[in-house]
């Protein structure tokens, strides 16, 4: 394959995407801005490292190894700076009408170590089977069963705890 073809291929992969990406970086730093930046940046190393990807077929979990890995490196340069969007604050604000909220999720979430939600968002938030989580996440994927069941566990008690308060 052509080098050309091979950038033609990740870049409309990356334009008939965004917000799917969009949407990934934000479930991890729930902030507008700070999503966008993201995406820019793990397009950016894509880009810069796209001799790496031998085969087409692996270009949806390769970005997204980029993109989970730009994400926890934010998380963790900026753990005492998290800035809300307006839309998670609104969230947190008495109701005005009857609307279901996930807070007691949101907050279990939270308290999620970065492995962990990456675990529960791609697998449950993107839908990704957990073959894809395992080539995403560069693990085995019996690992990786092992290790949602874990963190499956381990949230259900947070939401638990959550509800006693």
């Amino acid at each position: 394959m052509t080098k050309n073809i091979k950038m033609e291929q990740v870049e409309q992969f990356l334009i008939e995407n965004q917000n799917a990406h969009y949407r990934l970086a934000y479930s991890y730093v729930k902030n507008k801005e700070n999503a966008l930046d993201i995406v820019q940046d793990s397009i950016f190393k894509a880009l810069k490292s796209i001799h790496r990807l031998e085969e087409i077929k692996y270009l949806k979990t390769w970005f997204y190894r980029i993109l989970v890995n730009t994400s926890i490196d934010f998380i963790r340069k900026h753990q005492r700076m998290m800035v809300m969007d307006d839309e998670v604050l609104d969230g947190y604000l008495p109701q005005t009408e009857d609307e279901p909220t996930d807070i007691d999720l949101l907050d279990a979430l939270d308290t999620l170590s970065p492995d962990e939600k990456s675990l529960i968002i791609l697998r449950f938030f993107e839908d990704l089977k957990i073959d894809e989580v395992a080539a995403i996440l560069d693990e085995n994927s019996n690992t990786v069963k092992t290790r949602l069941y874990r963190t499956l566990k381990k949230l259900r008690i947070e939401i638990e705890k959550g509800d006693l308060e």
